[in-house]
Protein backbone atom coordinates (compact mmCIF):
# COMPACT_ATOMS: atom_id res chain seq x y z
CA UNK A 1 0.00 0.00 0.00
CA UNK A 2 2.86 2.26 0.80
CA UNK A 3 4.63 1.92 -2.59
CA UNK A 4 1.32 2.78 -4.49
CA UNK A 5 1.11 5.83 -2.09
CA UNK A 6 4.20 6.67 -2.82
CA UNK A 7 3.94 6.19 -6.96
CA UNK A 8 0.27 7.34 -7.15
CA UNK A 9 -0.56 9.19 -4.21
CA UNK A 10 -3.68 7.41 -4.06
CA UNK A 11 -4.96 6.01 -0.13
CA UNK A 12 -4.84 2.27 0.20
CA UNK A 13 -8.86 2.44 0.20
CA UNK A 14 -8.79 2.38 -3.35
CA UNK A 15 -8.67 -0.99 -3.18
CA UNK A 16 -11.23 -1.58 -1.47
CA UNK A 17 -13.91 -0.99 -4.21
CA UNK A 18 -14.03 -4.76 -5.08
CA UNK A 19 -13.07 -6.69 -8.01
CA UNK A 20 -14.44 -4.00 -10.59
CA UNK A 21 -12.02 -1.55 -9.42
CA UNK A 22 -9.42 -0.90 -11.97
CA UNK A 23 -6.42 0.55 -10.18
CA UNK A 24 -4.41 -2.57 -9.91
CA UNK A 25 -4.30 -2.58 -13.66
CA UNK A 26 -3.05 0.49 -13.66
CA UNK A 27 -0.54 -0.01 -10.59
CA UNK A 28 0.42 -3.39 -12.74
CA UNK A 29 1.40 -1.42 -15.69
CA UNK A 30 3.23 1.90 -14.27
CA UNK A 31 5.03 -0.87 -12.45
CA UNK A 32 6.74 -2.24 -15.46
CA UNK A 33 7.03 1.36 -16.93
CA UNK A 34 9.05 2.96 -14.13
CA UNK A 35 10.85 -0.66 -12.72
CA UNK A 36 11.67 -2.69 -15.68
CA UNK A 37 12.36 -6.41 -14.62
CA UNK A 38 16.25 -7.07 -13.20
CA UNK A 39 17.03 -3.41 -12.57
CA UNK A 40 16.45 -2.91 -8.89
CA UNK A 41 12.90 -2.41 -9.67
CA UNK A 42 9.76 -2.88 -7.14
CA UNK A 43 9.78 -6.79 -8.26
CA UNK A 44 13.45 -6.80 -7.27
CA UNK A 45 15.01 -8.10 -4.02
CA UNK A 46 17.09 -4.71 -3.79
CA UNK A 47 13.95 -2.54 -3.94
CA UNK A 48 12.39 -4.89 -1.58
CA UNK A 49 15.58 -4.46 0.31
CA UNK A 50 15.36 -0.27 0.17
CA UNK A 51 11.42 -0.72 0.94
CA UNK A 52 12.25 -2.48 4.61
CA UNK A 53 14.66 0.44 5.18
CA UNK A 54 12.56 2.81 4.54
CA UNK A 55 9.93 2.06 6.05
CA UNK A 56 11.90 1.49 9.17
CA UNK A 57 13.41 5.28 8.69
CA UNK A 58 9.92 6.47 8.44
CA UNK A 59 8.44 4.63 11.74
CA UNK A 60 11.73 6.31 13.37
CA UNK A 61 13.19 2.59 14.48
CA UNK A 62 15.56 0.32 12.71
CA UNK A 63 15.53 -3.48 12.75
CA UNK A 64 18.37 -3.79 14.88
CA UNK A 65 16.22 -1.71 17.49
CA UNK A 66 13.72 -4.39 16.99
CA UNK A 67 16.40 -6.97 17.21
CA UNK A 68 15.95 -8.53 13.98
CA UNK A 69 18.53 -8.93 11.71
CA UNK A 70 18.40 -6.84 8.20
CA UNK A 71 18.17 -9.34 5.82
CA UNK A 72 19.02 -9.11 2.21
CA UNK A 73 19.21 -11.13 -1.15
CA UNK A 74 19.09 -14.77 -0.10
CA UNK A 75 18.77 -14.09 3.76
CA UNK A 76 15.45 -15.51 6.05
CA UNK A 77 13.30 -14.07 8.61
CA UNK A 78 13.52 -15.61 11.75
CA UNK A 79 10.16 -17.62 11.34
CA UNK A 80 11.18 -18.34 7.63
CA UNK A 81 9.61 -16.05 5.63
CA UNK A 82 11.62 -15.93 2.48
CA UNK A 83 13.56 -18.31 2.24
CA UNK A 84 14.04 -20.76 -0.50
CA UNK A 85 12.70 -23.63 1.50
CA UNK A 86 9.42 -21.87 2.01
CA UNK A 87 9.29 -20.52 -1.45
CA UNK A 88 9.80 -23.68 -3.00
CA UNK A 89 7.00 -25.20 -0.23
CA UNK A 90 4.72 -22.57 -1.54
CA UNK A 91 5.42 -23.63 -5.61
CA UNK A 92 4.72 -27.55 -4.38
CA UNK A 93 1.93 -26.75 -2.91
CA UNK A 94 0.40 -24.77 -5.50
CA UNK A 95 -1.94 -26.96 -8.39
CA UNK A 96 -3.56 -24.07 -10.97
CA UNK A 97 -7.09 -24.55 -11.08
CA UNK A 98 -7.15 -26.56 -14.47
CA UNK A 99 -5.55 -29.35 -12.97
CA UNK A 100 -7.79 -29.62 -10.11
CA UNK A 101 -10.87 -30.03 -11.89
CA UNK A 102 -9.22 -32.58 -14.62
CA UNK A 103 -8.05 -34.42 -11.49
CA UNK A 104 -11.75 -33.95 -10.20
CA UNK A 105 -13.63 -35.55 -13.28
CA UNK A 106 -10.96 -38.49 -13.59
CA UNK A 107 -12.17 -39.25 -10.11
CA UNK A 108 -16.03 -39.04 -10.87
CA UNK A 109 -15.34 -41.32 -13.98
CA UNK A 110 -13.78 -43.92 -11.99
CA UNK A 111 -16.78 -44.10 -9.37
CA UNK A 112 -19.34 -44.36 -12.51
CA UNK A 113 -17.39 -46.91 -13.94
CA UNK A 114 -17.08 -48.97 -10.68
CA UNK A 115 -21.20 -48.67 -10.18
CA UNK A 116 -21.45 -49.84 -13.79
CA UNK A 117 -19.54 -52.74 -12.65
CA UNK A 118 -21.37 -53.36 -10.08
CA UNK A 119 -24.49 -53.42 -11.65
CA UNK A 120 -23.43 -56.22 -14.09
CA UNK A 121 -21.78 -57.70 -11.37
CA UNK A 122 -25.15 -58.24 -9.32
CA UNK A 123 -27.36 -58.95 -12.86
CA UNK A 124 -25.09 -61.71 -13.78
CA UNK A 125 -25.20 -62.90 -10.00
CA UNK A 126 -29.21 -63.04 -10.52
CA UNK A 127 -29.29 -64.36 -13.92
CA UNK A 128 -26.74 -67.30 -12.84
CA UNK A 129 -28.67 -67.91 -9.37
CA UNK A 130 -32.06 -68.46 -11.36
CA UNK A 131 -30.72 -70.58 -14.32
CA UNK A 132 -28.94 -72.87 -10.91
CA UNK A 133 -32.76 -73.01 -9.27
CA UNK A 134 -34.18 -73.56 -12.43
CA UNK A 135 -31.54 -76.62 -13.90
CA UNK A 136 -32.19 -78.03 -10.00
CA UNK A 137 -36.24 -77.99 -10.49
CA UNK A 138 -35.71 -79.39 -13.72
CA UNK A 139 -33.54 -82.29 -12.18
CA UNK A 140 -35.66 -82.62 -9.63
CA UNK A 141 -39.02 -83.41 -12.03
CA UNK A 142 -36.47 -85.55 -14.03
CA UNK A 143 -35.78 -88.16 -10.58
CA UNK A 144 -40.09 -87.61 -9.83
CA UNK A 145 -40.61 -89.06 -13.52
CA UNK A 146 -38.55 -92.10 -13.22
CA UNK A 147 -39.85 -92.56 -9.46
CA UNK A 148 -43.57 -92.59 -10.51
CA UNK A 149 -42.61 -95.14 -13.14
CA UNK A 150 -41.07 -97.33 -11.01
CA UNK A 151 -44.72 -97.32 -9.15
CA UNK A 152 -46.53 -98.15 -12.03
CA UNK A 153 -44.48 -100.95 -13.21
CA UNK A 154 -43.93 -102.36 -9.69
CA UNK A 155 -47.96 -102.07 -8.99
CA UNK A 156 -48.63 -103.68 -12.52
CA UNK A 157 -46.22 -106.67 -11.44
CA UNK A 158 -47.43 -107.15 -8.06
CA UNK A 159 -51.22 -106.76 -9.49
CA UNK A 160 -50.22 -109.98 -11.45
CA UNK A 161 -49.13 -111.73 -8.60
CA UNK A 162 -51.69 -111.25 -6.15
CA UNK A 163 -54.20 -112.07 -8.95
CA UNK A 164 -52.67 -115.52 -9.59
CA UNK A 165 -51.02 -116.25 -6.29
CA UNK A 166 -53.40 -118.35 -3.28
CA UNK A 167 -51.95 -116.53 -0.07
CA UNK A 168 -49.84 -114.02 0.66
CA UNK A 169 -51.45 -110.74 -1.83
CA UNK A 170 -49.31 -108.24 -2.18
CA UNK A 171 -52.15 -105.73 -3.22
CA UNK A 172 -55.44 -106.96 -1.28
CA UNK A 173 -58.45 -107.57 -3.28
CA UNK A 174 -60.87 -105.03 -4.21
CA UNK A 175 -57.87 -102.36 -3.66
CA UNK A 176 -58.37 -98.64 -5.29
CA UNK A 177 -54.68 -97.49 -4.46
CA UNK A 178 -51.32 -98.79 -3.32
CA UNK A 179 -48.22 -96.68 -1.30
CA UNK A 180 -45.07 -96.82 -1.98
CA UNK A 181 -41.85 -95.64 -0.02
CA UNK A 182 -38.71 -96.10 -1.65
CA UNK A 183 -35.29 -94.87 -0.44
CA UNK A 184 -35.74 -91.22 -3.10
CA UNK A 185 -38.93 -90.43 -2.31
CA UNK A 186 -42.81 -91.81 -1.87
CA UNK A 187 -45.40 -93.00 -4.61
CA UNK A 188 -49.21 -92.94 -4.34
CA UNK A 189 -50.19 -95.38 -7.07
CA UNK A 190 -54.32 -95.38 -8.26
CA UNK A 191 -55.46 -98.51 -9.41
CA UNK A 192 -58.72 -97.66 -11.95
CA UNK A 193 -59.99 -100.68 -14.00
CA UNK A 194 -61.48 -99.69 -17.15
CA UNK A 195 -65.07 -100.94 -16.40
CA UNK A 196 -64.71 -97.47 -13.96
CA UNK A 197 -65.79 -95.83 -17.42
CA UNK A 198 -67.97 -95.96 -20.43
CA UNK A 199 -67.36 -97.37 -23.95
CA UNK A 200 -67.37 -93.80 -25.44
CA UNK A 201 -68.01 -95.62 -29.01
CA UNK A 202 -71.20 -97.86 -27.74
CA UNK A 203 -72.58 -95.44 -24.76
CA UNK A 204 -76.25 -94.15 -25.72
CA UNK A 205 -77.14 -90.47 -26.72
CA UNK A 206 -79.12 -89.76 -23.58
CA UNK A 207 -76.31 -91.00 -21.44
CA UNK A 208 -73.74 -88.95 -22.74
CA UNK A 209 -76.26 -85.88 -21.89
CA UNK A 210 -76.27 -86.77 -18.50
CA UNK A 211 -73.03 -87.32 -18.08
CA UNK A 212 -72.09 -84.08 -19.44
CA UNK A 213 -74.83 -82.55 -17.34
CA UNK A 214 -73.17 -84.01 -14.41
CA UNK A 215 -69.85 -82.49 -14.87
CA UNK A 216 -71.16 -78.92 -14.78
CA UNK A 217 -72.22 -78.01 -18.54
CA UNK A 218 -75.56 -76.56 -18.85
CA UNK A 219 -77.94 -78.70 -20.07
CA UNK A 220 -78.75 -76.93 -23.30
CA UNK A 221 -74.66 -77.10 -24.27
CA UNK A 222 -74.65 -80.63 -22.76
CA UNK A 223 -76.96 -81.89 -25.20
CA UNK A 224 -75.23 -80.56 -28.22
CA UNK A 225 -71.87 -82.34 -27.09
CA UNK A 226 -74.02 -85.33 -26.67
CA UNK A 227 -74.98 -85.44 -30.26
CA UNK A 228 -72.19 -84.18 -32.04
CA UNK A 229 -70.15 -87.63 -30.03
CA UNK A 230 -72.38 -89.18 -31.53
CA UNK A 231 -72.36 -87.62 -35.37
CA UNK A 232 -68.77 -88.28 -35.02
CA UNK A 233 -68.86 -92.00 -34.39
CA UNK A 234 -71.84 -92.82 -36.22
CA UNK A 235 -71.29 -94.00 -40.47
CA UNK A 236 -72.64 -91.99 -42.81
CA UNK A 237 -74.17 -88.81 -40.94
CA UNK A 238 -73.80 -85.41 -42.34
CA UNK A 239 -75.43 -83.29 -39.20
CA UNK A 240 -72.43 -81.47 -38.21
CA UNK A 241 -70.04 -81.32 -41.83
CA UNK A 242 -71.05 -78.28 -42.39
CA UNK A 243 -70.19 -76.79 -39.11
CA UNK A 244 -66.44 -78.42 -39.68
CA UNK A 245 -65.76 -77.06 -43.08
CA UNK A 246 -67.36 -73.29 -41.78
CA UNK A 247 -64.74 -73.06 -38.83
CA UNK A 248 -62.17 -74.26 -41.67
CA UNK A 249 -61.29 -77.12 -39.05
CA UNK A 250 -58.47 -79.49 -40.68
CA UNK A 251 -59.78 -82.77 -39.17
CA UNK A 252 -63.57 -83.35 -40.63
CA UNK A 253 -66.11 -86.19 -38.58
CA UNK A 254 -64.50 -89.54 -39.23
CA UNK A 255 -68.26 -91.16 -38.78
CA UNK A 256 -66.58 -93.99 -37.52
CA UNK A 257 -65.29 -95.51 -33.91
CA UNK A 258 -63.00 -93.61 -32.04
CA UNK A 259 -59.62 -94.84 -31.69
CA UNK A 260 -58.42 -92.89 -29.10
CA UNK A 261 -60.08 -91.08 -26.01
CA UNK A 262 -57.99 -87.57 -27.22
CA UNK A 263 -60.03 -87.34 -30.59
CA UNK A 264 -62.95 -85.94 -28.10
CA UNK A 265 -61.24 -82.65 -28.22
CA UNK A 266 -61.77 -82.15 -32.13
CA UNK A 267 -65.49 -82.60 -31.52
CA UNK A 268 -68.04 -79.97 -31.12
CA UNK A 269 -68.23 -78.15 -27.75
CA UNK A 270 -65.71 -80.37 -26.22
CA UNK A 271 -63.19 -77.79 -24.51
CA UNK A 272 -60.39 -78.75 -22.47
CA UNK A 273 -61.83 -77.66 -19.60
CA UNK A 274 -64.54 -80.11 -20.65
CA UNK A 275 -62.39 -82.96 -21.27
CA UNK A 276 -59.10 -83.05 -18.64
CA UNK A 277 -61.89 -81.26 -15.51
CA UNK A 278 -60.62 -78.14 -14.01
CA UNK A 279 -61.26 -76.38 -10.54
CA UNK A 280 -64.17 -74.94 -9.24
CA UNK A 281 -64.93 -73.19 -5.91
CA UNK A 282 -66.76 -75.71 -3.54
CA UNK A 283 -69.92 -73.89 -2.41
CA UNK A 284 -70.46 -73.79 -6.05
CA UNK A 285 -73.93 -75.85 -5.47
CA UNK A 286 -75.07 -79.27 -5.21
CA UNK A 287 -74.09 -80.28 -8.20
CA UNK A 288 -70.58 -79.06 -7.99
CA UNK A 289 -70.15 -80.81 -4.40
CA UNK A 290 -71.73 -84.19 -5.92
CA UNK A 291 -68.71 -84.35 -7.90
CA UNK A 292 -65.95 -82.48 -5.79
CA UNK A 293 -64.70 -82.66 -2.68
CA UNK A 294 -66.55 -81.66 0.04
CA UNK A 295 -65.06 -79.26 3.00
CA UNK A 296 -62.61 -77.88 0.73
CA UNK A 297 -62.35 -74.55 -0.74
CA UNK A 298 -61.90 -75.63 -4.21
CA UNK A 299 -63.23 -79.04 -5.83
CA UNK A 300 -61.78 -80.98 -8.26
CA UNK A 301 -64.10 -81.42 -11.06
CA UNK A 302 -63.56 -84.29 -13.39
CA UNK A 303 -63.56 -84.51 -17.40
CA UNK A 304 -64.11 -86.33 -20.05
CA UNK A 305 -61.35 -88.41 -19.75
CA UNK A 306 -61.81 -89.61 -16.50
CA UNK A 307 -65.44 -91.19 -17.34
CA UNK A 308 -65.42 -92.28 -20.85
CA UNK A 309 -62.47 -94.56 -22.59
CA UNK A 310 -62.53 -96.38 -25.91
CA UNK A 311 -61.80 -99.81 -23.68
CA UNK A 312 -64.88 -99.28 -20.99
CA UNK A 313 -67.62 -100.72 -20.38
CA UNK A 314 -71.30 -101.30 -21.80
CA UNK A 315 -72.95 -102.69 -18.49
CA UNK A 316 -72.13 -102.40 -15.06
CA UNK A 317 -69.64 -100.06 -13.32
CA UNK A 318 -67.36 -100.45 -10.31
CA UNK A 319 -69.01 -99.08 -7.70
CA UNK A 320 -65.28 -98.25 -6.15
CA UNK A 321 -63.32 -96.67 -8.78
CA UNK A 322 -65.89 -94.94 -10.68
CA UNK A 323 -66.35 -91.19 -11.01
CA UNK A 324 -69.29 -89.83 -9.13
CA UNK A 325 -70.60 -88.26 -12.57
CA UNK A 326 -70.44 -91.73 -14.05
CA UNK A 327 -72.58 -93.27 -11.83
CA UNK A 328 -75.15 -90.04 -12.30
CA UNK A 329 -75.24 -91.19 -15.92
CA UNK A 330 -76.24 -94.25 -15.32
CA UNK A 331 -79.40 -93.17 -13.08
CA UNK A 332 -77.75 -92.97 -9.56
CA UNK A 333 -79.32 -89.54 -7.91
CA UNK A 334 -77.07 -87.15 -7.41
CA UNK A 335 -76.98 -88.14 -3.27
CA UNK A 336 -76.46 -91.28 -3.67
CA UNK A 337 -73.11 -90.82 -5.71
CA UNK A 338 -72.20 -88.47 -2.89
CA UNK A 339 -72.76 -90.82 -0.03
CA UNK A 340 -71.50 -93.70 -2.10
CA UNK A 341 -67.93 -91.64 -2.96
CA UNK A 342 -67.85 -90.75 0.52
CA UNK A 343 -68.49 -94.65 1.66
CA UNK A 344 -65.74 -96.13 -0.33
CA UNK A 345 -63.15 -93.60 0.60
CA UNK A 346 -63.28 -95.27 4.18
CA UNK A 347 -63.18 -98.94 2.62
CA UNK A 348 -64.08 -100.12 -0.69
CA UNK A 349 -67.20 -102.37 -1.47
CA UNK A 350 -67.21 -105.83 -1.59
CA UNK A 351 -70.11 -108.49 -3.21
CA UNK A 352 -70.91 -108.85 0.19
CA UNK A 353 -72.11 -105.62 0.76
CA UNK A 354 -72.82 -104.31 -2.93
CA UNK A 355 -76.37 -105.45 -2.15
CA UNK A 356 -77.11 -102.14 0.51
CA UNK A 357 -76.52 -100.08 -2.40
CA UNK A 358 -78.91 -101.48 -4.49
CA UNK A 359 -82.26 -99.69 -2.32
CA UNK A 360 -80.63 -96.17 -2.35
CA UNK A 361 -79.10 -96.44 -6.20
CA UNK A 362 -82.29 -95.72 -8.31
CA UNK A 363 -82.66 -96.71 -11.80
CA UNK A 364 -78.70 -97.21 -11.68
CA UNK A 365 -78.60 -99.45 -8.84
CA UNK A 366 -78.75 -102.30 -12.01
CA UNK A 367 -75.33 -101.84 -13.35
CA UNK A 368 -73.47 -101.50 -10.43
CA UNK A 369 -70.54 -103.98 -9.43
CA UNK A 370 -67.18 -104.90 -8.19
CA UNK A 371 -63.92 -104.90 -9.47
CA UNK A 372 -62.77 -104.76 -13.08
CA UNK A 373 -61.37 -106.70 -16.18
CA UNK A 374 -58.35 -107.46 -17.41
CA UNK A 375 -57.52 -103.54 -18.61
CA UNK A 376 -56.47 -101.04 -15.41
CA UNK A 377 -55.20 -97.68 -15.52
CA UNK A 378 -51.99 -96.97 -13.27
CA UNK A 379 -52.21 -93.54 -12.41
CA UNK A 380 -48.57 -93.08 -9.99
CA UNK A 381 -47.96 -89.71 -8.31
CA UNK A 382 -44.59 -89.37 -6.83
CA UNK A 383 -42.81 -86.71 -4.27
CA UNK A 384 -39.27 -86.92 -3.54
CA UNK A 385 -37.09 -87.41 -0.21
CA UNK A 386 -34.86 -84.24 0.41
CA UNK A 387 -32.17 -84.70 2.76
CA UNK A 388 -33.28 -83.80 5.91
CA UNK A 389 -36.18 -86.69 5.08
CA UNK A 390 -38.76 -84.39 4.63
CA UNK A 391 -40.71 -84.89 1.38
CA UNK A 392 -40.47 -82.30 -1.66
CA UNK A 393 -43.47 -80.07 -3.21
CA UNK A 394 -42.89 -80.96 -6.10
CA UNK A 395 -44.81 -83.48 -7.50
CA UNK A 396 -45.23 -85.82 -10.89
CA UNK A 397 -47.83 -87.46 -11.93
CA UNK A 398 -47.74 -90.26 -14.44
CA UNK A 399 -50.17 -93.24 -15.67
CA UNK A 400 -50.11 -95.76 -18.03
CA UNK A 401 -53.05 -98.06 -19.53
CA UNK A 402 -52.27 -101.81 -19.07
CA UNK A 403 -53.88 -105.25 -20.67
CA UNK A 404 -53.20 -108.64 -18.84
CA UNK A 405 -53.43 -111.16 -20.93
CA UNK A 406 -54.75 -114.93 -20.40
CA UNK A 407 -53.04 -117.17 -18.01
CA UNK A 408 -50.06 -119.14 -19.61
CA UNK A 409 -49.33 -116.38 -22.36
CA UNK A 410 -45.97 -116.01 -23.00
CA UNK A 411 -46.14 -111.79 -22.04
CA UNK A 412 -48.13 -111.48 -18.93
CA UNK A 413 -49.45 -107.76 -19.70
CA UNK A 414 -49.06 -105.37 -22.47
CA UNK A 415 -48.78 -101.66 -22.05
CA UNK A 416 -51.73 -99.89 -24.53
CA UNK A 417 -50.99 -96.31 -23.70
CA UNK A 418 -48.42 -94.10 -21.29
CA UNK A 419 -49.03 -90.69 -19.72
CA UNK A 420 -45.80 -88.89 -19.19
CA UNK A 421 -48.03 -86.53 -17.35
CA UNK A 422 -51.50 -87.10 -15.52
CA UNK A 423 -54.28 -85.68 -13.90
CA UNK A 424 -53.44 -86.41 -9.80
CA UNK A 425 -55.92 -85.34 -7.06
Amino acid sequence: MRGVRAIFGVKPKAYEHGPKCTWPKIFAAKRQEFNPAGTGGRGSDQSREGRDNEDMSATGGSRADEGVRPTGQGQALPDGRGSDQNRARKQAVFVPRTKRARRGSGLLAVLWLSAALAAIAFSLSVTVRGEIERTSTEVDGLRCGYLASAGIERAAMELLWSATAAEGKLIPRGSTFVDYVFPSGNVRVDIIPETAKLDVNKTSVEDLAKLVMALGVDPGRAEEIATAIGDWRQPGSSLSDGYYSGVGSSFHPSHASFREIEELLLVRGVTPDIFYGTYVPAAGGALVAAIGQAGSRLARRSGLIDCLSVYGTTGAVDVNTADPAVLAAIGVPLYSAQAIAAQRANAPFSNANLGELIGSGGAGAGRMRTEGNSMVTFRATARLRLADGKLSDLRRTSAALVKYMAAGSEVPYHVLRWYDTAWSD
